[in-house]
């Protein structure tokens, strides 16, 4: 496997807005089938691959993704109207409980506590717990249960007490 278009194709999905890339080249110089699979998304970086980990009769490399720590957003933030606007960590799909028949975690002209849990943003089969930093009454729920969020997006208004 040449790393240097290797490296060259982790460059162009690094500057792009790529969430993925599938190649598979048949025929390489030593007969074997190659296989790349790049992933990315807008809050994570891509992590060097020891060239000792590929197995070399496999003529497979997977290329992972780390989250970048400095890259993510305060999880709220206090507009001039004085709502306390609670923004997605994360791209994911917003659940407002923890399971399909069970109450949600919040509603609108709720009372909540700092630290407790306002919804559920699944990312990649793993289900986070998005706990609020302020004491305050949930004026607004911006995103309907079960739908996709990006980073930054605005999910919840609270009035600080």
């Amino acid at each position: 496997m040449d790393l240097d278009w290797l490296k060259g194709l982790i460059d162009l999905v690094e500057d792009s807005g790529v969430d993925g890339l599938d190649i598979e080249l048949v025929g390489s110089d030593t007969g074997d089938p190659t296989r790349v699979r790049i992933r990315k998304s807008p809050r994570l970086a891509a992590a060097a691959v020891p060239a000792a980990a590929v197995p070399a009769a496999a003529g497979s490399v997977e290329v992972a993704q780390a989250p970048a720590a400095a890259a993510s957003p305060p999880a709220e933030t206090a507009p001039a109207s004085g709502l306390f606007e609670v923004l997605s960590p994360m791209v994911g799909t917003f659940y407002r409980a923890p399971a399909t028949d069970a109450d949600p975690f919040v509603s609108v002209g709720d009372r909540v506590e700092a630290g407790q849990t306002l919804c559920i943003l699944e990312a990649m089969k793993l289900m986070n717990e998005l706990q609020s930093d302020v004491a305050g009454v949930v004026r607004e729920i911006a995103v309907d249960n079960a739908e996709p969020v990006e980073y930054g997006a605005l999910l919840f208004r609270i009035e600080l007490d």
